[in-house]
């Protein structure tokens, strides 16, 4: 969905951003985004789905992680989101019924790494995150109604700008 003008897949899948790229759904910011880049196969079921990120952001908001969708308004993405100032945010969007929210808690803005998982149990979606090698951590638990069959995969977004590179390493969904 959305392909970016510029990517490769050799011993990576490796994506630089189109500009003005987003995922985003009406809350109190007052605007809609779905023109991300979203590499994604159907899945039927319940899975686990993991990756390791590696990024080089540019611009505030600048992320790159996991994806599940079943349609523009049903949703949830995992990622960390680049702040030029203070701490970048380690975070899950949830969209529901065309809403987004967005749980946030601090992540170091100088590390470019990190590894993000997902699963799905019935309607049940537990989002995960680890810095390599470390313990999995829970970041979110959120239910989505969306139906059986789901859309999952990487994604990559530059809301204020272009550029972002974004390299996912180990991608596994079963």
């Amino acid at each position: 969905m959305n392909e970016p003008a510029r990517w490769s897949l050799e011993d990576a899948l490796v994506i630089r951003t189109d500009a003005e790229t987003d995922f985003w759904q009406r809350t109190h910011y007052g605007f809609r985004a779905d023109n991300g880049h979203f590499l994604s196969a159907e899945w039927t079921g319940d899975f686990t789905m993991e990756t390791r990120v590696r990024f080089a952001p540019v611009h505030q908001y600048d992320q790159a992680g996991l994806m599940v969708r079943f349609s523009e308004d049903e949703w949830l993405k995992a990622s960390v989101e680049f702040e030029p100032e203070g701490p970048a945010r380690l975070g899950a969007v949830v969209t529901r019924g065309g809403y987004s929210d967005w749980s946030t808690q601090d992540f170091p803005r100088e590390q470019r790494e990190i590894e993000l998982r997902v699963r799905r149990e019935h309607a049940t979606f537990i989002v995960e995150w680890r810095s390599v090698w470390a313990e999995w951590t829970q970041l979110r638990v959120a239910p989505l109604q969306g139906g059986a069959v789901a859309r999952v995969g990487v994604y990559a977004c530059s809301p204020k700008g272009e550029g972002l590179e974004a390299r996912f390493e180990n991608l596994r969904i079963a």
